[in-house]
């Protein structure tokens, strides 16, 4: 018998709203056009629920194309005191104007561009969180970003 594997769903968990810092340009490295964004404070609600620590940052590598790949690193505390890590890995690409847009800080509708990653979660109090895949849907704007995490099922 031929068993089929269930199909995932995705399931809202938590919303972060991530304030930044100026941007970075490293220039052409031998990774690729580095920049680095910090993370400076922002908020995180839904089954996590706290402050976003300064301290992170998200490094990025610039594309030939103009696409960008996103490696964002930070950590929030909790309301009630526990810590979490976030780890997001993921890609932001759209029309080459789009994207200049969105480098200056423009205001630019959503479904303009694509911007997904795919989250790490590492909490010692919360180990549910490391026992699920998490997804996330971005939203970029001047000085944040804003997406909404989802867990697979």
């Amino acid at each position: 018998m031929t068993r089929v594997p269930p199909v995932p769903s995705l399931v809202p968990a938590f919303e972060v709203v991530a304030e930044l810092g100026p941007l970075e340009d490293h220039g052409m490295t031998r990774a690729g056009h580095r920049r680095i964004i910090p993370v400076v404070g922002g908020t995180v609600t839904g089954d996590f629920t706290g402050t976003i620590l300064a301290g992170g940052a998200d490094w990025q590598t610039v594309r030939a194309d103009g696409s960008i790949e996103i490696d964002g690193r930070y950590s929030a505390r909790g309301d009630d005191g526990s810590l979490l890590h976030i780890r997001a890995r993921g890609v932001r690409s759209g029309d080459p104007a789009v994207l200049e847009a969105l480098l200056r800080g423009d205001d630019v509708e959503p479904d303009a561009y694509y911007f997904r990653a795919a989250l790490t979660l590492e909490s010692a109090s919360r180990p549910e969180f490391e026992r699920a895949v998490y997804v996330a849907s971005y939203t970029r704007e001047a000085s944040r970003v804003r997406y909404v995490a989802y867990r697979v099922t």
